[in-house]
């Protein structure tokens, strides 16, 4: 990790303003918006089979999320996957829950093989589902930890040639060979809904800006922990630790960034 590059790429979102379209979950619009904006990104949530198609026409990444499942959002994800595929940008998908029931694991593998994303981000739970589907998960939550995952994300990144990221108390990317630890971030990010669709939204930010995936999953996943880190020294509990990260995010700073680094040097 480099923190000269984890700026630049911050201040390439904020420069450009990438256009994210998600379809995204009931439960987490507001809040993944929200962290696009304070990042400098445009968010736009469109989920209309009618207009997908269209919209990700002019958007520079799309983020799809299954977290509330419905079969015509299903479609409109296949339908705008597709469309991001002709154009070459990069989709960053989230199988929320895979693993709790047979209905969500059909669901993320024809996402998967239908859209071919660039990023697939999940906890250790649903990582580990999407390679056995014999593995269950508490809902949406996880019941492993990171590092166990990470033989089950190597393997889904080789067999899709993807990069994947599994976020928990340390996040792991790899694209099947390499593999970047991340140890930033803090526990009460746990007790906020949606902080992990929130990192998945983020990513889309920075894939949006940087050609390097690999970098951009590395980059994402670093400001989202360091954000944390800055926005629970703040909080005194989850409702504050919510609109502090919001404000955190939209100042985070080239110095606040190698200040972590050396902290955790």
């Amino acid at each position: 990790m480099n923190p000269k590059m984890i700026t630049e790429n911050l201040e390439a979102i904020r420069k450009n303003s990438p256009l994210v379209h998600n379809i995204t979950n009931y439960v987490v619009m507001n809040n993944t918006a929200n962290a696009l904006l304070a990042i400098g990104a445009s968010p736009v949530m469109a989920h209309a089979q009618e207009e997908v198609k269209d919209m990700v026409g002019i958007a520079s990444a799309l983020v799809l999320n299954m977290g509330t499942l419905s079969k015509e959002w299903v479609e409109s994800m296949i339908i705008a996957g597709l469309r991001a595929n002709e154009r070459k940008i990069p989709i960053v998908f989230d199988p929320v829950g895979a693993g709790a029931t047979a209905y969500r694991n059909e669901i993320a593998t024809r996402i998967i093989n239908n859209c071919n994303p660039e990023i697939i981000r999940g906890n250790a739970s649903e990582i580990m589902a999407l390679v056995n589907q014999e593995m269950k998960t508490k809902g949406v939550d996880s019941v492993v930890s990171t590092k166990s995952a990470l033989d089950s994300a190597k393997y889904l990144a080789q067999l899709h040639e993807c990069i994947v990221v599994i976020s928990g108390e340390v996040d792991y990317i790899t694209d099947g060979n390499r593999v970047e630890r991340v140890a930033f971030g803090n526990s009460m990010m746990e007790k906020v809904t949606g902080m992990g669709c929130t990192a998945t939204a983020l990513l889309g930010a920075f894939v949006a800006t940087n050609d390097n995936l690999f970098e951009a999953a590395v980059n994402g996943m670093t400001v989202m922990g360091i954000t944390g880190e800055l926005a629970s020294a703040k909080a005194n509990g989850p409702g504050s630790m919510q609109m502090h990260f919001l404000d955190c995010l939209y100042k985070l700073s080239e110095v606040e960034i190698e200040q972590a680094f050396c902290t955790v040097e």
